[in-house]
C-alpha cells in the first residue's frame, strides 16, 4: 500500500494526532458541565434546606408567642392567631421534613406538633412550658441534623470533584501519550523515506555498489526523488565506465608511439645515425625530457585508473613507521639532494596497506617537491576516538585559503616552482583524496604550530578483515 502525497501524509498525521486531544477537550467539557450542574443543584438544595430551617424556626417563634397570648386573653382572636400559627408551622414542617434530604428530629417535631393541634387550650402556663421546651429541643435537633446533612453533602461534593480531577488527570496523561505516539508514528512515516534517500546519496558519493530497491510505502514525492537518484546512480555508473575505459585505452594507445619516440631519441642522442651538432643535441635533450615527462604522466594515469577500479578497502594492521621508512628509501636521493630530513612519530593502525602506501608516497613526494630546502619533513600518526590521524607537514609557502577548496581535484597543480623543476601531473593529491575516501576517511589541509603546510588524513578504525 503506497501512501499519498507528502502534504496529505502531513495533514492526515496532524489530524489523527489531534483526535485524542479533541476527545480530551470533549471529555473535559463534559466533566466541567456535569460539575457545574452538580454544584448548582447542591447549592440550591443546601440553600433550600437552610431557608426551610430558618422559616420553621421563625414559625415556631410565632407559634410560641401566639400560644402565650392565648393563655393570657383566651378569646376568639387569640385562638385564630394560634390556628394560623399552627397552619404556618405545619407548612414549614412539611417543606423541611418531606424534602429529598433525610432530616433527624422530624419525628419528635411531628409528635409535639400533633399534641399542639389536639390541645391548644392548656389549663396553665406550667403545662405549656414543657411542651414548648420539647418543641425547641426538637427544632435544635432538626437544626443540627441539617448542619450535618450540609456538611455531608459538602464532603461528598469534594470527593466527587477529587475523583473527577483524578480521572481527568489520568485521561489527560493517556490521551496526550496517545497523541504523542501518533505524532511519532506520523513523523516516522516521513523520516524513514528521508533516511533512505540519505543512504542512497551516501552510497552514490562513496560508490558502494548496488542501490537498495525502490520504496513501495512512501509519499509519492519522495518516491519520485528516489527514482531520480536511481537514475542518477545509473548515469554515474555509465560515466564512470566511460572514464575508466577512456583512461585505460588512451594510456595503452599512447604507450606504443611513446616507446618508438623514446627509442628514436636514444638513437639520435647516441649518434648511431650520425653525429649531431650542439644545437641539435640541445633539441634532443628537450625531446628526451618531454618524452620522460609524458611517460610519467601516462604511468600516473594508469595508476589513477587502477585506483578508480578499487571499490572497497581491506583493513589490516599496518606498521606505519616501517611503511614510512620504505617510502623514504624510494626518495632517498631527492632527500639528499635537497638536504631534507624526515621526523617520524608513528604507530600501528588499521588500514588498507596498499591504499595507505599510496597516500604516504604521494604526500611525501609532494613535501619533497614543494617544501623548503634544508628543512625537516614531519610525519606524525595519532589515534583519537577510534580514528587514525596521519599528518605530513613541511616548511614552505603557506597554501592560500581560496586554493584549498579545489586542491584535491584531479589535474589541479599547486602554484610555485618545484624543487625538482618538473611539471607535476596534478594527480598526486587527488589520489590521496580518493584513497582516503575508499577507506571511508578524508584528507584536509590543517594548521599546525611546527610547520607552514600540513596535510591531515583521517581514517576511521575498523576491525581487520
Amino acid at each position: 500500500m503506497r501512501l499519498g502525497s507528502l502534504r496529505q501524509l502531513i495533514l492526515g498525521s496532524f489530524l489523527v494526532a489531534l483526535m485524542p486531544l479533541v476527545a480530551l477537550l470533549w471529555q473535559s467539557h463534559t466533566d466541567l458541565t456535569r460539575l457545574t450542574r452538580m454544584t448548582i443543584d447542591e447549592t440550591q438544595q443546601i440553600a433550600g434546606l437552610v431557608s426551610n430551617v430558618q422559616q420553621l424556626e421563625s414559625a415556631s417563634v410565632v407559634l410560641e408567642r401566639s400560644l402565650r397570648q392565648f393563655q393570657i386573653v383566651k378569646n376568639d382572636a387569640a385562638e385564630n392567631l394560634v390556628s394560623n400559627a399552627l397552619d404556618r408551622f405545619g407548612e414549614r414542617y412539611t417543606a423541611l421534613c418531606f424534602a429529598k434530604v433525610t432530616v433527624q428530629g422530624c419525628e419528635s417535631v411531628k409528635a409535639v406538633f400533633a399534641g399542639l393541634q389536639a390541645n391548644t387550650a392548656f389549663a396553665s402556663e406550667a403545662q405549656l412550658i414543657p411542651v414548648l421546651a420539647s418543641l425547641r429541643q426538637s427544632l435544635t435537633d432538626v437544626h443540627d441534623s441539617v448542619d450535618e446533612a450540609i456538611e455531608s453533602r459538602l464532603i461528598q461534593q469534594q470527593q466527587d470533584v477529587a475523583a473527577m480531577q483524578a480521572r481527568q488527570t489520568w485521561l489527560s496523561a493517556l490521551l496526550v501519550s496517545v497523541s504523542f505516539g501518533l505524532i511519532l508514528l506520523g513523523s516516522q512515516l516521513v523520516i524513514n523515506p528521508v533516511r533512505k534517500l540519505k543512504l542512497i546519496i551516501r552510497m552514490l558519493a562513496r560508490q558502494q555498489g548496488r542501490l537498495p530497491p525502490l520504496s513501495t510505502r512512501a509519499p509519492k514525492e519522495l518516491v519520485g526523488v528516489e527514482k531520480d537518484l536511481h537514475w542518477l546512480g545509473e548515469r554515474l555508473a555509465q560515466l564512470e565506465n566511460i572514464r575508466t575505459a577512456l583512461l585505460r585505452h588512451a594510456a595503452h594507445e599512447l604507450k606504443t608511439p611513446l616507446a618508438s619516440i623514446k627509442e628514436g631519441c636514444a638513437l639520435l642522442s647516441d649518434g648511431t645515425v650520425g653525429k649531431l651538432t650542439e644545437p641539435q643535441q640541445e633539441v634532443m635533450s628537450l625531446l628526451t625530457s618531454s618524452t620522460t615527462r609524458l611517460n610519467t604522466l601516462i604511468e600516473k594515469l594508469l595508476d589513477y585508473n587502477i585506483l578508480l577500479q578499487q571499490a572497497q578497502a581491506t583493513f589490516t594492521s599496518v606498521n606505519v613507521e616501517e611503511m614510512v621508512n620504505q617510502c623514504i628509501e624510494d626518495y632517498q636521493l631527492a632527500l639528499q639532494n635537497h638536504n631534507l630530513s624526515v621526523s617520524i612519530e608513528a604507530k600501528t593502525i588499521s588500514a588498507d596497506a596498499e591504499l595507505l602506501r599510496r597516500i604516504l608516497d604521494n604526500l611525501l613526494s609532494n613535501a619533497v617537491a614543494h617544501g623548503s630546502l634544508n628543512q625537516t619533513i614531519y610525519i606524525r600518526v595519532s589515534l583519537e576516538n577510534q580514528t587514525a590521524f596521519i599528518e605530513v607537514a613541511n616548511h614552505g609557502k603557506k597554501i592560500p585559503e581560496e586554493k584549498i577548496s579545489n586542491l584535491f581535484e584531479p589535474f589541479v597543480r599547486g602554484e610555485g616552482a618545484r624543487n625538482d623543476n618538473v611539471i607535476g601531473t596534478g594527480l598526486g593529491l587527488s589520489i590521496v583524496a580518493d584513497c582516503a575516501r575508499i577507506m571511508h576517511g578524508e584528507v584536509s589541509v590543517t594548521d599546525v604550530d611546527y610547520a607552514e603546510v600540513c596535510f591531515r588524513v583521517a581514517i576511521p578504525q575498523q576491525e581487520e578483515q
